[in-house]
């Protein structure tokens, strides 16, 4: 994933955290901004390459400033949370069929390498 892509799928989150918050759904925001249903879902989905107007009709709907939609700090704590789980997922699959030996050389290879 690129840089914009994780932009857009940032802001995308961020516009649905403050949507369910006001307890709207995609079909009333959308409605409310003059947008179809479909077109919020790809936005919050990082689909749809938004633009800045569009982005500044979606927050005066959601009576937010724009600048709170692109406020994405725990949004990306959460993204860096789980890249950081599946990393750490995938070198467990891999010492996990190991054999004794092998996973003596592996602690004395992360002890090297965090040391």
């Amino acid at each position: 994933m690129n840089e914009t892509e994780l932009v857009l799928r940032l802001v995308g989150q961020r516009i649905k955290e403050i949507r369910k918050a006001q307890s709207l759904s995609q079909e009333e925001l959308g409605e409310k901004a003059g947008f179809h249903y479909t077109y919020i879902g790809s936005v919050e989905r990082g689909e749809a390459n938004i633009t800045l107007k569009n982005l500044t009709r979606i927050s005066n709907t959601l009576g937010v400033h724009l600048s709170d939609l692109l406020r994405y700090n725990d949004s990306i704590k959460q993204y860096i949370d789980q890249n950081k789980e599946s990393e750490l997922l995938e070198i467990f699959d891999l010492i996990i069929s190991q054999d004794v030996v092998p996973l003596s050389k592996i602690r004395n290879i992360i002890n090297e390498l965090l040391s």
